[in-house]
């Protein structure tokens, strides 16, 4: 995938403009309803974290996993609206948006086909999670007929699936079919363990990612995510992550990735 587009520089001002700043396409700051944090505060805090290291959206991401969230369109789209009814005087808080983490499954299949999937902004791309073990058969033909129904499936966190730690072509297969890769930030400064750290630093240097993310589950992490933009900074050059960051999480909201 290509990664050295024209970026915007993100400077202090830009920091504040929609236009410009970061677009954080994974993020838990919904409070209380999965693993992300718990309170309205902790959520205003995370969001005001971001936004304080360069993000102008954030995207929250709700898990929708059966046996473990079981979380629905009309109850994530309530939960949004509390949250910015909540925030709705609250300084230093980047734009909001909704879309969710799917695990991709079944039921997410059933949920699709029924229009009870959550696709991000815009209805053009829509976030789905594999298991950690294994990439289901049919994967590959799955999000080939997404792709063909107008939405784009955007994958989190490859690096963090056993199957592609030491070697890439199964999701090179994904990547074939218009999957779109997305690197969780925090997978370069080590958060989760010196496996998915290499595969995310070899899946750089072999260009596969389209765009990077946050995946924030609390105010914590933010500091992390700091680190893990300096390092893709280091990797790929200013302008390349910037697109990252910025740029290509803007074309996926559009529907406008190649």
């Amino acid at each position: 995938m290509p990664m050295n587009d024209t970026a915007t520089t993100n400077d202090s001002a830009t920091m504040k403009d929609t236009t410009r700043g970061y677009v954080d396409l994974h993020c838990h700051y919904l409070p209380a309803i999965d693993d992300g944090v718990r309170t309205t505060e902790d959520g205003v805090a995370l969001c005001q974290g971001l936004h304080q290291i360069g993000y102008a959206q954030v995207v929250a991401t709700p898990h929708i996993r059966t046996a473990m969230f079981e979380n629905n369109k009309p109850g994530l789209e309530q939960a949004l609206a509390q949250f910015r009814q909540d925030t709705e005087h609250t300084s230093g808080m980047p734009d909001t948006g909704l879309g969710a983490e799917h695990f991709f499954d079944d039921v997410f299949w059933s949920l699709f086909q029924n229009n009870g999937a959550v696709p991000y902004p815009g209805g053009k791309a829509m976030l789905v999670e594999l298991p950690d073990q294994a990439i289901p058969l049919g994967t590959s033909q799955r999000m080939f007929e997404m792709r063909v129904k107008g939405i784009r499936p955007v994958l989190a966190h490859p690096e963090r699936y056993r199957p592609l730690f030491k070697k890439s072509d199964e999701l090179e297969g994904l990547v074939r079919v218009g999957a779109l890769p997305l690197l969780d930030i925090m997978s370069l400064a080590g958060k989760y363990g010196r496996k998915p750290k290499r595969a995310a630093e070899r899946m750089i240097k072999e260009q596969l990612y389209y765009a990077a993310c946050s995946d924030c589950h609390r105010p914590t992490d933010v500091p992390l995510v700091a680190e893990g933009i300096d390092r893709l900074t280091h990797l790929v050059g200013a302008e390349a992550a910037t697109a990252m960051l910025s740029d290509h999480p803007r074309a996926i909201l559009a529907g406008t990735a190649p």
